[in-house]
């Protein structure tokens, strides 16, 4: 595997970032961005409740690295959680998943499609520093009267 992807890799999962309907209210789409944000969290402070109350139960992640490797999908709210479980066992670091430039693909009053770009950054070796950069596409559904992330790719541009 190349240590980084090729410049414009992720363009074929990126290919409709042009928006389509978003018929969401200001306050829906703010409460979208709160469970991003809630997700980003729950992965940095390492709370499992927390990551588990933002994914639906059949939620499926799957993972791009580099624009080579692919991983997943993993399917299940419980094996999504026991994905991440391991993952946080195997850190040494403190990271933060910082979500930035979060756009609206599509949405209305039961499902939205959301794009984001990822900067991973971690403390390792006693100072701060970016780990990867990559994008997340989030399908989300309306569920209980939260939106929870039903789908999440998660493509990056490089290996760590």
């Amino acid at each position: 595997m190349s240590a980084k992807a090729a410049p414009g890799w992720g363009s074929a999962h990126l290919a409709a970032i042009r928006p389509g309907e978003v018929a969401l209210d200001p306050a829906e789409q703010l409460a979208v961005h709160q469970t991003l944000a809630r997700y980003a969290f729950a992965l940095d402070q390492q709370d499992l409740e927390a990551l588990g109350a933002v994914l639906t139960e059949d939620a499926t992640w799957a993972f791009k690295i580099a624009g080579e490797t692919d991983l997943g999908p993993v399917a299940g709210r419980a094996a999504i959680l026991a994905f991440v479980r391991d993952a946080m066992d195997a850190e040494t670091d403190q990271r933060r998943h910082n979500l930035v430039n979060v756009v609206f693909h599509s949405a209305d009053a039961d499902t939205a499609l959301v794009h984001a770009y990822l900067m991973l950054t971690s403390n390792a070796g006693g100072g701060g520093g970016v780990v990867a950069t990559g994008f997340y596409t989030f399908g989300l559904e309306r569920a209980g009267g939260e939106w929870r992330i039903a789908e999440l790719f998660l493509g990056t541009d490089n290996a760590w």
